[in-house]
């Protein structure tokens, strides 16, 4: 990766720096036995070749003395791509410069990264792949005192002005809410507005293990029940969309990745992501999945509601900007628990109204994303 971080507080750059690493990983094969060795470039080429000229040689006695392993599976046909994704991002520091001056007044915190991120595989059957993606991701908080603040983000692979300008427009209207003194709400249930912040936690949970192979065929997944014929609503439906993502389309041992995955279409289950290991293992095709056969392009399609129009349509309730620490509070069940966090708000009568103080949530995908769902919106994000 080449990538600028800046970080900044009081609306101000406290510090600016840039990134440059790269990484070489080496496997050698030799029928069912393997061995592996990873180091750091130095950016010096002859001396990083020589380096990597010993790890081979080491990695082929290593590999004489390893284990055989049963569920070893390499991709059985070349299959090299090349792919950049590059949306022209102007210069970190005049981004810099426009954050800076749209937060003047403002006690801003947050951070800036942009730059590239590469990878490239190559082995011995002439197979070459190469991804790089440019992006930038814009993290930020307008505090108010202590613990009460309005979290923002704004990323992507084209920097937009007016986008950046609206979002923070929007934040300094409910910082201007959080102002007012918070309710204390009793427990029970209330309608909600999940901000796609808010929703990507959920999907970050649901990535551990949820759509993983291995998971679902040893019965460990948070989903099982789905194949059981447990539904969500039929306007849910999530693909692993590498096409569209920031994610290479290939895995590191060489498995090409389709350019989406269907995982639940209309609410029902109906794909997983699948290693090499798994695959072997449990007799499954490999996708492409990574080792922990988690997301790493996780896209849910749009629904019928305008977001402008969400808060009316919740008419009573709650605006959720954030979740935090979410983990599952009955795993079989996929029933998840967690925190509100920043500038949640109560809702009244289709306007937003004062903060509500921080809420412990505990409810199941079953009912968040099926039975009591009402709608999604037909905008997206990319986070």
């Amino acid at each position: 990766e080449d990538t600028d971080f800046v970080r900044m507080n009081h609306g101000k750059v406290r510090q600016p720096g840039s990134i440059r690493q790269r990484y070489l990983g080496v496997r050698l094969i030799q029928g069912n036995r393997h061995a592996e060795h990873r180091q750091s470039l130095t950016g010096d080429l002859n001396a990083d070749i020589a380096s990597a000229t010993a790890a081979l040689k080491s990695l082929r006695a290593a590999a004489g003395d390893a284990h055989p392993d049963p569920h070893l599976l390499l991709p059985d046909k070349v299959a090299s791509s090349s792919v950049a994704r590059d949306g022209g991002l102007p210069p970190s520091a005049d981004v810099v410069d426009r954050i800076v001056d749209a937060a003047r007044g403002s006690d801003l915190v947050g951070i800036y990264a942009a730059g590239p991120v590469f990878r490239g595989f190559a082995d011995s059957s002439g197979q070459r792949n190469w991804h790089s993606a440019t992006t930038f991701n814009l993290q930020w908080s307008l505090y108010h005192r202590a613990d009460k603040a309005v979290k923002s983000g704004y990323a992507g692979f084209a920097w937009d002005d007016a986008d950046f300008v609206a979002r923070m427009d929007e934040a300094r209207e409910r910082l201007a809410l959080v102002a007012q003194p918070s309710q204390s709400l009793p427990p029970g249930k209330y309608r909600a507005y999940l901000a796609p912040s808010a929703v990507d936690e959920i999907a970050g949970l649901l990535g551990w293990g949820a759509f993983s192979g291995r998971a679902l065929a040893t019965r460990q997944s948070p989903l099982n029940r789905m194949e059981g014929g447990e539904r969500l609503d039929p306007r849910v439906t999530i693909r692993e969309d590498t096409v569209n993502g920031v994610a290479p389309s290939f895995q590191s041992e060489g498995f090409a990745r389709p350019a989406a995955i269907t995982l639940i279409e209309r609410g029902a289950l109906v794909g997983s992501l699948v290693s090499p290991r798994t695959a072997r293992e449990f007799d499954l095709a490999a996708n492409g999945a990574n080792s922990y056969e988690s997301p790493e392009s996780f896209a849910m399609d749009a629904g019928e509601l305008d977001a402008a129009d969400a808060i009316a349509a919740l008419d009573d309730g709650l605006l959720i900007g954030n979740l935090h620490y979410l983990n599952y509070s009955d795993r079989n069940a996929c029933r998840m628990t967690g925190m509100t966090r920043f500038a949640t708000f109560r809702v009244q009568h289709g306007r937003i109204g004062a903060p509500a103080d921080v809420l412990r949530f505990d409810d199941s995908i079953y009912r968040l994303f099926g039975a009591n769902l009402e709608a999604l919106t037909t905008e997206r994000e990319l986070l």
